[in-house]
């Protein structure tokens, strides 16, 4: 489980680079007291437009940015108290996939993450050709990055993210740049672990094609919750600027 609880986020002069940065609720915070619960194998959506502070809240959920107020714990542990169990147990999948390449290589760069687990030299390969196989990558194993096209790329930050196997799964803007087979391939694959027990959440500004696979669907305003709801309302969406499935 992810508990978000009074959240308050600022950015002052020098972190003005994240794409929420400047926006914000009334007091001028990116995030302004959210609480939020992500409950072990949901799927969720956190929805809002460009500004509203989705960003800034989920790179919370592993100690990606402090926040001013507020707490964040991972199946129970403080986020602060223990980053290495956070990042462990939450995958994330930046919208800007060149944030978490490490290596030169599509394989290596899959592998990094489980390296750093300590398994076994089988287990990696095992998770390495399982998560390009969920993207359609596996004939890229050995390809250099630095010579794939966005789309691309946004499938092997996708394959990192699975590799790790993690109990959460956190996805910011997965599907820029894909064309539809790989969109429907990730699609399939987000379903495959929702339904074995993963917990995940898609970041978007639009909910094609994902809102019959979620749970949930929670909005964020001027980074405040506008909207938690099961069967969100299409109207209300479209005036607090998600796009309607």
């Amino acid at each position: 489980m992810i508990r978000v609880r009074n959240l308050t986020h600022r950015y002052g002069d020098d972190d003005g680079d994240d794409d929420d940065g400047g926006e914000g609720g009334r007091t001028g915070a990116a995030v302004d007291g959210v609480s939020l619960t992500v409950d072990d194998g949901e799927f969720l959506l956190l929805a809002g437009p460009n500004g509203s502070g989705k960003t800034t809240l989920v790179r919370h959920f592993n100690a990606l940015l402090d926040p001013d107020s507020g707490s964040v714990e991972v199946n129970g542990r403080s986020v602060e108290e223990d980053v290495v169990a956070a990042r462990t147990a939450v995958g994330m999948v930046f919208q800007e996939p060149r944030d978490g390449f490490v290596a030169a290589t599509v394989g290596a760069d899959v592998a990094f993450g489980p390296e750093n687990l300590g398994l076994s030299h089988e287990e990696i390969d095992r998770r390495v050709d399982d998560a390009l196989g969920a993207v359609r990558l596996q004939e890229k194993r050995d390809a250099r990055i630095e010579e794939l096209s966005g789309g691309e790329r946004a499938r092997v930050a996708v394959a990192g993210a699975l590799a790790m196997e993690p109990d959460h799964l956190v996805l910011d803007e997965p599907f820029a740049g894909l064309d539809w087979p790989a969109r429907q391939a990730v699609l399939d694959r987000l379903d495959a672990l929702h339904r074995s027990g993963t917990s995940v959440v898609v970041v978007t500004h639009d909910l094609r094609d994902l809102a019959s696979l979620a749970d949930r669907v929670v909005v964020l305003h001027r980074g405040q919750i506008a909207l938690d709801s099961t069967d969100p309302d299409p109207d209300r969406l479209a005036e607090l600027g998600v796009r309607p499935p």
